[in-house]
Order: C-alpha cells, then structure tokens, then sequence
C-alpha cells in the first residue's frame, strides 16, 4: 500500500505567522532608527542602521518567507528536497536584493534627505 504524507498546513500558517511579526518588528526598529538619525542627524551615519538590531527580524522575515513557500510547495505535491532548495535559494537571492537596495536607499536619504527619494525630477 502507498503511503501519501500530509501536506504541512499548519507550517504555512507558521511562516506567515513568522514573516507578519517579524515584518512588524523591523518596520518598528526602522522608524525607530531613522527618527533617531533625523532628530541628531551628526550622531551616527545612517548606513550604519543596518545593524544586528535591524538584520535579526529580517532574516525572521527572510525565515518565515522561506517555511511559506517550502510547505507551499509541498502541498502542491513537490518533494521536500525540491521545495528546500528552491525555496532557499530564492529567500537568499531576494533578501540579500533587498538588504542590499535598503543600504543604498539609506545611504540616498543621507546625502539628499527625503529630496532624493522625489520621482518627479
């Protein structure tokens, strides 16, 4: 007789239990580091914001992102094996796109203020 696993339901709702809290958290320590920076902006240089305390809830983000879409390609009938690496190796790429664009987005409001983010020009 052949056995068929149970697609792991409950682990889609985990990671995107995990992704919403973390996302939560690292829009709060943003704001958070950006005010500080915009209050006493001679203080600290704002590219350094990309600190342990800003990089911990986006790889929770980046965790909880990548136990979606495993579990969601498991219950689409993919093996376990194939649903890690794609999954994996598309959280590595975009993440790594994303921390990287966020630095240089940081690094514009730095030099122009919240000028250099206008479209219009």
């Amino acid at each position: 007789m052949y056995y068929l696993p149970e697609p792991p339901y409950f682990l889609i709702v985990v990671g995107l239990l995990m992704g919403i809290t973390s996302g939560a958290a690292f829009e709060a320590t943003l704001k958070q580091k950006v005010k500080q920076w915009s209050n006493d902006p001679s203080s600290n240089h704002l590219n350094q914001v990309q600190g342990l305390q800003l990089l911990l809830p986006f790889l929770g983000i980046a965790a909880g992102v990548c136990l979606f879409l495993t579990s969601g390609l498991e219950v689409f009938g993919f093996p376990a094996w194939l649903s890690f690496a794609v999954s994996i190796s598309l959280t590595f790429l975009i993440g790594s796109l994303i921390w990287s664009q966020l630095g240089k987005l940081l690094i514009q409001l730095e030099k122009g203020g919240s000028r250099a983010l206008d479209l219009d020009t």
